[in-house]
């Protein structure tokens, strides 16, 4: 049978049980046709790059699915009738990745990156900003209303 990765959008109204159970219900369906979920995960709630039927965040879930075409055809189909499900991407793979996916790899990544030195990576920017006001030399000091009209021309003052 084919390989899939199956990422499915749902609404970010929705509680993580809910979501939970609407992975339930996929996976049900998938093994009523003859197929199976090799893996689930559960993403979190994330934000979205643009707004998706007026909502800013969903909840994300990847499925890695050894499934006929029919039973994905079916789980495509009643993502598209369930109003909580606002987008999905199914994309046929050679092989299914044993460990963990990208995005949780990420996540893993980002946590170990928090917990670093503890030191301030912008110290050595505000360092530089500071040498380029100096290259620059002193600020004018702003002309008031009355130098404005007259030109500011302090020699026009000594000849009178």
């Amino acid at each position: 049978m084919p390989l899939y990765e199956h990422v499915y959008l749902a609404r970010q109204d929705l509680s993580a049980q809910q979501a939970d159970e609407l992975t339930g219900q996929f996976k049900g369906v998938i093994e009523q046709l003859g197929g199976s979920v090799q893996k689930v995960e559960y993403w979190g709630v994330k934000s979205l790059t643009y707004r998706i039927r007026k909502n800013r965040k969903a909840h994300f879930t990847l499925l890695n699915i050894d499934a006929p075409p029919a039973a994905l055809a079916e789980i495509e189909r009643q993502e598209r009738i369930n109003e909580d499900v606002l987008r999905s991407l199914t994309i046929r793979v050679d092989s299914l990745e044993a460990g963990p996916s990208a995005m949780m790899r990420k996540v893993d990544r980002d946590d170990r990156r928090d917990g670093r030195d503890g030191r301030d990576d912008r110290r050595g920017d505000d360092r530089r900003r500071d040498r380029d006001r100096d290259a620059r030399g002193p600020r004018e000091a702003p002309r008031g209303p009355r130098e404005e009209r007259s030109g500011g021309d302090d020699a026009e003052l000594i000849e009178e």
